[in-house]
């Protein structure tokens, strides 16, 4: 199985000041719907793995997730792809859970339904707590610069060590524009290896 995990919000689609509420304020980037499907129907398996918290701030609650999770499953759906599962952590930052990214809990559960290794898979995301989470698995780090992407790509440029990654630079993740390109670069380091 070719695995491939991704954040949603500054991956998939725009990132919000005020949270991702309703399915009609998910709004695709340009191109990412079309990069799932793309993987898909070369073999990937897609998988995202997001925070919402959300969920526990009640800035909505978990029918207006599912409609929004509906919704991008629906328009890959349309761009014949599919999108494989979809699993979310809806904590708060100070609930100390598990499954928050940066901590690896969402990779880890991805990980037991598909009973595979992220070690070596792709984690596409543009923040700092989706490559601290791919480390700590042993992901490749792709970083896109939509969403908190080009805030993300300075921070690394000045690294202060964290707790979840104190080796984290620059040079361990690989950038891209965005999703598109990260799939481009994706689907033709495939095909050079067949």
């Amino acid at each position: 199985m070719k695995l491939v995990i991704l954040d949603r919000d500054g991956v998939i689609n725009h990132e919000r000041a005020d949270f991702v509420k309703s399915a009609s304020e998910c709004e695709p980037i340009a191109g990412s719907i079309e990069a799932i499907a793309r993987l898909h129907q070369a073999g990937f398996t897609v998988v995202i793995a997001t925070n919402q918290s959300g969920l526990a701030r009640t800035k909505f609650d978990l029918d207006d997730l599912e409609a929004i999770h509906e919704k991008l499953t629906q328009l890959v759906l349309a761009a014949g792809g599919e999108i494989s599962a979809i699993f979310y952590c809806p904590h708060a930052p100070d609930d100390d859970c598990k499954c928050r990214k940066p901590k690896p809990g969402l990779i880890d559960a991805i990980e037991a339904e598909f009973n595979i290794s992220a070690a070596d898979a792709p984690f596409i995301g543009d923040t700092l707590r989706d490559l601290e989470a791919g480390f700590i698995k042993g992901c490749k780090l792709w970083l896109v610069k939509t969403g908190n992407g080009l805030k993300t790509l300075d921070l690394l440029r000045s690294p202060t060590p964290s707790a979840n990654a104190p080796e984290l630079t620059l040079d361990q993740v690989q950038v891209f524009d965005d999703l598109a390109a990260a799939t481009d670069y994706l689907l033709t380091s495939a095909s050079d290896n067949l």
